[in-house]
């Protein structure tokens, strides 16, 4: 979720006339957040998770399955105590860019204490458990990627009819109605990228091919105003609104570091998995009631977002625009921010010029300038009347306006004004697990990870360039288990120059990077590569952890394990396998309404611990709970004696 201003929204032509400004004056604020705050220290570990959940409707006797709109309903109810009690509530909740989605956080931010782990999961629990003590007997909140019939007729309860060429979508497939009706910002998001592209939105999925499927595969689309479908191709599913991506949920994750070059740090390395951990997380492999050959949403999203017109992808020269993008908004990230990642810059940076110039002059060094002078080619998507104007030393509204709209791998954000948040990354490629246990086991992964980083002085970095050919291989089916992906050969760091030759690698050598499996990059091999998870078990070995606690992160770690390797399934690959096994399924890469029911009544048991699936999940005790004992109370209160600290320190 993206930031949510209050008041009244901007059609694209109003808006595109205060683009500049809103450019001019982001940077502004940006300048005084990192001048008042460049040297902070010594902030805490806190992190935190987002689940993005789907609300669904379920018609047992005619064994159909819908998106149900009830968010806006359930948000009233879910928010009330925690406006009521600001900051005291075990959960916060926050609304999403369509009327089925709901994003579900921690209350508090974790972290401090090794215990913390073994509350991730019964706070996902509790999340779920506070929506489905909501919902009727016939409705329950799923945590899935995507409805695999979302966008076919008749999908969402209640039903609302499509208004192609018409209002603000303008889709063949997706209602208007969809969209989150609480607030503007998300319809106005939708409306606005199609009238600065000049056209709808035009995502193209492969087909998987099986053996009844047409070939070609040609679906024909009404002609509306000229447009339609003519942007479908050949043996692809053709999607056509917002909805399609940011209508698909994902699990993120948020660190606090303890200084803006540990959040540089971080940013940088944790770039690099990001590949290794969408394929592992894999769980989109159905598109709008077809079979697809990806297993990833990242194309579908990046291209549901995508507002660069036809000057802009290079396709006619320039004249009303600045620049030619390689990237939609929603990509891989297209530079590192630490000095240490500058060498391995190696795909082609568009900056805006005038701002890298400010940055720097401003005492912003070239490695971070370039970065926003990068974000800053944008233009703001979305604008309210009441925030044009704003005082740039207390807000940062334009700012997060072209930030909050860069939808990378990574987000390096800076800390909000007037609050003691510190410099904080998020970690944004992670599809959405069916169970609480396994979206509790990526967090601990993730987050032990960054911790390994910093505690073994890790160096993770390759070329841009590779991270880029990984998170095109990581979208294609069943990755995980059968493509190679680039990694570097050795993860210690380069030692300076000695004197002695004998007694350091050259950095050539030490900066090798090659071709691995995701089996060896995540469990290692003898003699070859050591593995993400066992140097994860070797920090653990040396930490404080209670007893409970390591069993549970042990469980998580194993999970992780036996995706890598193979022996468990991906969420993509056990739903493929549900649908070629459905007596439903005619080999012709379709997944109609029953099998669509029958596969999320399936899903829905085993999130709800009433079927096993050990093909998904393996065998695992999990021994999470919300308790802390004695020790981390005193970590906690200590951590908040110094936030309180600091927060007189800055004078909040």
């Amino acid at each position: 979720m993206g930031l949510l201003s209050l008041g009244s929204p901007l059609s694209w032509q109003e808006t595109k006339k205060h683009a500049d400004h809103v450019r001019q004056h982001g940077i502004v604020q940006f300048l005084h957040i990192y001048n008042r705050l460049k040297n902070r220290q010594n902030d805490v570990l806190k992190w935190g998770d987002e689940v993005e959940y789907t609300l669904v409707k379920f018609d047992h006797e005619n064994k159909r399955v819908y998106l149900s709109l009830k968010a806006i309903d359930l948000l009233d109810v879910l928010q009330i105590e925690e406006n009521t009690n600001p900051g005291q509530n075990p959960t916060a909740w926050r609304p999403e860019y369509a009327g089925y989605m709901i994003e579900g956080t921690p209350g508090k931010p974790l972290g401090g204490c090794m215990r913390h782990f073994n509350m991730i999961e019964a706070n996902m629990k509790l999340r779920r458990k506070e929506v489905n003590q909501l919902l009727g007997a016939d409705e329950t909140v799923m945590s899935i990627v995507g409805f695999p019939r979302l966008g076919c007729p008749n999908f969402t309860w209640p039903n609302h009819e499509t208004t192609p060429g018409k209002g603000v979508t303008t889709s063949l497939f997706y209602p208007d109605m969809a969209i989150f009706q609480g607030h503007p910002r998300f319809a106005t998001l939708s409306r606005n990228i199609r009238e600065r592209r000049g056209s709808k939105v035009a995502i193209n999925v492969p087909i998987f091919k099986d053996v009844n499927t047409p070939s070609p595969f040609i679906e024909k689309f009404p002609e509306v105003e000229g447009e339609g479908g003519r942007a479908a191709k050949p043996d692809h599913i053709y999607l056509d609104a917002m909805g399609f991506g940011m209508g698909c949920s994902c699990l993120q994750m948020t660190f606090q570091a303890c200084s803006i070059d540990e959040g540089r740090h971080l940013y940088d390395q944790l770039a690099v998995v990001t590949p290794i951990v969408m394929a592992l997380s894999a769980g989109t492999p159905i598109f709008r009631g077809y079979l697809g050959d990806v297993d990833c949403r990242w194309s579908v999203i990046a291209g549901s977002v995508d507002d660069r017109n036809p000057e802009e992808y290079g396709l006619e020269p320039l004249k009303e625009n600045r620049f030619v993008i390689p990237k939609s908004r929603y990509d891989s990230i297209s530079c590192y921010l630490s000095a240490k990642g500058k060498k391995f810059n190696d795909i082609d940076l568009v900056l805006d010029q005038e701002i890298h110039k400010k940055l720097v002059d401003s005492g912003i060094d070239d490695i971070l300038a370039r970065h926003y002078a990068h974000l800053f080619i944008r233009d703001p998507l979305t604008l309210f009347e009441e925030h044009i104007h704003e005082d740039d030393t207390q807000n940062s509204n334009h700012f997060e306006n072209i930030q909050s709209t860069n939808w990378q791998t990574m987000r390096f954000k800076p800390p909000p004004p007037n609050s003691s948040i510190g410099w904080r990354v998020e970690f944004r490629p992670t599809e959405v697990q069916l169970t609480d246990f396994e979206n509790a086991a990526f967090v601990t992964f993730v987050v032990l990870l960054s911790r390994v980083i910093l505690s073994f002085d890790l160096n993770l970095l390759i070329p841009l360039s590779k991270v880029d050919a990984n998170m095109q291989a990581a979208q294609k089916r069943d990755a995980a288990r059968k493509d190679k992906f680039y990694f570097r050969k050795t993860l210690k760091n380069c030692q300076p120059q000695c004197a002695h030759s004998e007694c350091c690698e050259s950095e050539s050598s030490c900066d090798e990077v090659v071709l691995m499996s995701i089996d060896t990059i995540i469990n290692g091999k003898d003699g070859e590569f050591p593995g993400l998870i066992p140097l994860m078990n070797s920090y653990l070995s040396n930490v404080d952890v209670d007893i409970d606690t390591r069993c549970t992160i042990s469980q998580y770690l194993k999970l992780i394990q036996k995706r890598a390797s193979g022996e468990l399934m991906t969420t993509a690959r056990w739903m493929r396998e549900f649908v070629h096994k459905h007596p439903d399924y005619k080999q012709d890469s379709v997944v109609s309404d029953l099998i669509c029911y029958d596969l999320m009544n399936t899903c829905n048991k085993i999130a709800n611990g009433e079927m096993e699936c050990r093909e998904l999940l393996g065998d695992y005790i999990s021994k999470t709970n919300d308790v802390l004992d004695k020790k981390c109370i005193r970590i906690q209160d200590e951590m908040e004696k110094m936030e309180d600290a600091k927060r007189k320190e800055m004078g909040l």
